[in-house]
């Protein structure tokens, strides 16, 4: 697309990067996510690599041209989608013969047409254009495709919901991947009630919440799977209790069973710069509790094994503390900047020594506030209470 045009990045960030986001895959464009390399070198990288392919003819540039011959040349016809302002189609009420247009050479392909005065339209019709596309390519022609079960398969959900988390202005988070030794393969609607029958409503939001009520957060079906994205940015005017309010939340179920999400620390919402040590023992009781219900209703075996990795991010310069003030400890801080624990478990064992699953995931966090170690009979009581709390 034509880059440095302020109209254009409007149409960028309103439209293009969402619909890309709700189709479920990680946008990509050279003057944002460049490595460093010369810029022509990344597009060709980029074109290469990518699943899919979004180009925008708006004001006849050059270089789109120019891109979607290589695209086009590299085989990848199936994997482009092209775009253009509506004034470029001659039989717009408002196309100009001596205006800019889309050249003949394409004008034959399909093209989804955009109104500057209803991004919001175009945003829902490029969604489904991606989805449906997706849909129809083979597995493996893509190396940032995300239903890639490579290990590092969730990096690119990563990377796309660090920048969900960032709009809202926000940088800390909890992050929980977790993943089947054997893949399943369900459908839409079934990982919908799944996770819908095993969220656990005993402290704040639900990891994996369902705001199924809010249009722009409830959850959407992807080609893959399911994903919810829910950014939260409230004004101290706008809130009962006089304070901004600034959360996030995403998180993807796929048809195979892995499931990831990112939430924004709830620390942020009430302390600055800290660590409540109570409430990640909740958090983390909460995703492995969450992640036992899910499997179980989805159908895996007590002897189905999965992994589940926890990672902590931005913490360098936080203290740790106690939201339970009758708990509180002498403030510890950390120069870390993330700890990331994996298990390997099934689900009968889970559910059978949960209290020292969480105990393997808490400690490497814990230790790196000052050697912090929290001893064993208060993290059974703490574990005890949130699981009791469930049967209340």
């Amino acid at each position: 697309m034509q880059i440095g045009n302020p109209a254009m990045d409007r149409v960028y960030d309103e439209a293009i990067e969402p619909a890309i986001r709700r189709a479920g895959f990680s946008p990509r464009r050279v003057d944002r996510h460049n490595q460093g390399d010369l810029l022509k070198s990344e597009i060709v990288k980029f074109i290469e690599a990518s699943q899919i392919i979004v180009a925008d003819l708006t004001n006849e540039r050059p270089n789109c041209y120019l891109e979607i011959g290589y695209a086009m040349g590299l085989g990848k016809k199936k994997h482009l989608i092209l775009t253009a302002r509506e004034d470029h189609h001659h039989g717009s009420s408002n196309y100009r013969p001596d205006g800019p247009k889309v050249h003949f050479d394409l004008e034959g392909y399909s093209i989804v047409f955009w109104d500057p005065d209803n991004l919001e339209a175009f945003t829902e019709d490029l969604a489904r254009v991606i989805a449906s596309r997706a849909a129809i390519i083979q597995p493996g022609e893509g190396a940032l495709r995300l239903n890639d079960r490579s290990s590092n398969w969730h990096l690119d959900l990563r990377a796309l919901a660090e920048t969900g988390i960032a709009a809202v202005g926000r940088s800390a988070y909890m992050e929980v991947t977790a993943e089947p030794e054997t893949a399943g393969s369900w459908s839409q609607h079934e990982l919908l009630e799944a996770l819908r029958d095993s969220s656990i409503h005993t402290f704040g939001w639900p990891i994996g919440v369902m705001l199924e009520n809010v249009p722009e957060h409830r959850p959407r079906p992807t080609a893959d799977g399911i994903l919810a994205e829910v950014a939260i940015t409230t004004d101290a005017s706008e809130n009962p209790f006089g304070q901004d309010r600034r959360s996030y939340d995403y998180w993807k179920l796929f048809r195979d069973g892995r499931f990831y999400t990112l939430l924004s620390l709830f620390e942020d919402e009430r302390a600055d710069q800290a660590v409540f040590f109570d409430v990640r023992i909740s958090r983390v009781t909460e995703s492995l509790l969450l992640l036992t219900r899910l499997y179980r209703r989805l159908g895996l075996a007590d002897t189905d094994r999965f992994r589940v990795t926890i990672r902590h991010q931005g913490l360098a310069g936080r203290s740790l503390r106690a939201a339970n003030r009758t708990r509180d400890l002498h403030a510890r801080e950390t120069h870390e900047e993330a700890v990331e624990t994996s298990i390997s478990v099934g689900l009968s064992d889970l559910e059978s020594n949960l209290t020292s699953y969480v105990k393997e995931i808490i400690d490497p966090l814990f230790m790196v506030f000052d050697f912090f170690e929290l001893g064993t009979p208060i993290l059974e009581e703490l574990v005890d209470d949130f699981v009791n709390d469930l049967v209340r």
